[in-house]
């Protein structure tokens, strides 16, 4: 049983400590699946952190700002809704700082993610599967306004401190990890924060480096955490403007590449870390020199089902 009887002190500090176990991801270079003079591809492992994804980095910020400012107290739950790894990440940094964490998620969620959250020590309320993020987000609104004494409402999609850890941490990563030398950033959109925050910052770095958004070519896709924009609900924090392209993959594409990443580049990638490497290369083809950085959200280990479908 966790014990989140922790006092607001201990919990600050807490919280504090845990900041160096998110972030700081390594580089890996792509040498073999794409190969071009001039050109080079690097993407973030991003499941080298707490949380064992991306979303480490907004969800420790979102808690940190929050008990920071007084909004996340002792025994009061964090409420939000996700599809799988900013619940994933919640739960981590909850159960290790001391928080509480209630996570409303659609029913359909993998058994992999159910079952991660569950050893966490979360609290998840299901929201029926037909409703998708949309329903699980009312849910969670719902609740937090019901019982503003025992939840405070994270809203991933609508907080600023989503986008800010990108800005501040991601960012900055990748330009000292490529030695400055990075021209194009490339990037899915879900919640958007890693491609607004991240971008917002290299701009500011060097404003010449390019930045490409990526979605899904179909309202219907297999991209865990990927929105298409046109028939989804836009997060709050998305700004149309900091993008200097906007283009779309192919989901069987992404699941193709999947196998030959883990044949040739020893690593085993979630379909929407391949969806980004897709992208990465459609920009990489275009242009005869310069270092283009993606992000590799999460590894295969919570897709048991795609990867014996793509595998066997």
């Amino acid at each position: 049983m966790i014990d989140f009887n922790i006092s607001s002190s201990a919990l600050q500090e807490r919280i504090e400590q845990l900041g160096s176990f998110v972030g700081n991801t390594p580089l890996f270079p792509i040498s073999r699946v794409f190969q071009k003079p001039g050109v080079k591809i690097f993407a973030k492992l991003e499941w080298y952190q707490l949380g064992a994804s991306v979303k480490a980095r907004p969800a420790y910020n979102i808690i940190r700002e929050a008990i920071r400012q007084g909004d996340l107290t002792e025994g009061k739950h964090l409420i939000d809704a996700s599809s799988g790894n900013t619940a994933i990440a919640y739960a981590a940094i909850g159960s290790a700082a001391g928080v509480p964490v209630t996570i409303c998620i659609p029913e359909n969620a993998s058994a992999e993610r159910k079952q991660i959250l569950k050893s966490y020590g979360a609290n998840v309320i299901f929201t029926p599967a037909t409703g998708e993020m949309n329903e699980a987000q009312d849910r969670a609104r719902q609740l937090a306004a019901e019982k503003p004494y025992q939840y405070y409402y994270a809203d991933q999609y609508s907080n600023d401190n989503n986008w800010r850890a990108h800005y501040e941490t991601t960012a900055e990563e990748i330009f000292a990890q490529t030695n400055t030398e990075v021209t194009h950033f490339v990037a899915g959109l879900g919640t958007t924060g890693t491609f607004v925050g991240t971008t917002r910052r290299l701009k500011e770095i060097n404003p010449n480096i390019q930045s490409i958004s990526l979605q899904p070519n179909a309202a219907f896709h297999g991209l865990e955490g990927w929105k298409h924009l046109e028939t989804a609900r836009v997060p709050n924090i998305y700004d149309p403007r900091v993008a200097d392209d906007n283009r779309e993959v192919d989901t069987l594409e992404a699941h193709d590449l999947l196998k030959r990443v883990a044949r040739e580049e020893g690593l085993l990638l979630s379909p929407s870390a391949a969806a980004n490497l897709l992208g990465a290369i459609q920009v990489a083809d275009q242009i005869d020199e310069g270092v283009v950085v993606t992000t590799f959200a999460d590894s295969a280990d919570k897709y048991g089902e795609v990867m014996k479908m793509i595998f066997d």
